[in-house]
């Protein structure tokens, strides 16, 4: 029995890396667009027996429910929690709550993941212990598999440690052997920095994803570009104003 976890931050909170980019309004319009392009995927995807959100805002839920999705309700009330935390909760409601074997983790930011990326995680996580998507621009995490869901712990509140780094450490250390990386463009570029949204821009136009919602809400609002700072490097950019 499997489950796709989808955890989603509150909209009062959302994306906060992002608050010299555009107003929280803006922010708020933003990641409903995330969430409304990742669930309209999900339409089309069929492996998993539960798609899961967990977010503690009406909103989204709501939106999850009208797509089929099935919505938990986050409790935010006292002490606030890391984003292991959260993580570690909602893994262990979706395995009381619907008896799951196998939970497969990921993020409404990932705009350029497909119905096809999905399915091959799927497959991949059924006969692996630990599937990691590394993320495309840092040493992140974008998708995590685990069979059996509890076989270990996230890392992406470690203090120290980037989470990919962490997390591979760990299941070296605890001798996990049947771990796949899932080496996938598409599935680990994820939305974090000002220059993540010109780049978004760009790759949803090549891979003719212009139909998206976060697409038109990029030709919109996205107000600066990409330049090189050296004719001869692809590595450093400066952002300026759109012309």
């Amino acid at each position: 029995m499997s489950a796709l976890l989808i955890p989603v931050a509150p909209l009062s909170r959302t994306k906060s890396r992002l608050k010299d980019c555009f107003s929280v309004e803006k922010l708020k319009e933003f990641t409903i667009a995330m969430f409304k392009d990742l669930a309209k995927t999900l339409t089309e995807v069929r492996c998993f027996e539960h798609k899961i959100v967990y977010c503690y805002t009406p909103e989204i839920l709501e939106l999850a429910e009208n797509f089929g999705l099935i919505g938990i309700k986050e409790d935010i009330s006292g002490v606030p929690k890391s984003f292991d935390d959260v993580i570690s909760e909602f893994n262990k409601l979706a395995v009381e709550k619907f008896d799951v074997t196998q939970t497969t983790i990921t993020f409404l930011d990932l705009v350029l993941i497909n119905s096809k990326n999905f399915y091959e995680i799927n497959t991949l996580v059924k006969e692996n212990q630990l599937v990691v998507c590394p993320a495309i621009h840092s040493a992140g995490v974008s998708i995590l598999g685990r069979n059996p869901p509890d076989i270990i712990p996230s890392f992406f509140s470690d203090p120290n440690t980037p989470s990919l780094v962490a997390l591979l450490n760990d299941a070296n250390n605890k001798g996990i052997e049947k771990l796949i990386i899932y080496d996938s463009f598409r599935a680990g570029f994820d939305i974090d920095i000002k220059q993540d949204l010109v780049l978004a821009y760009e790759y949803l136009k090549i891979f003719n994803l212009k139909n998206t919602e976060v697409f038109k809400f990029l030709k919109k609002n996205l107000k600066f570009s990409l330049m090189k700072r050296n004719a001869n490097n692809n590595r450093t950019f400066d952002i300026v104003g759109k012309k």
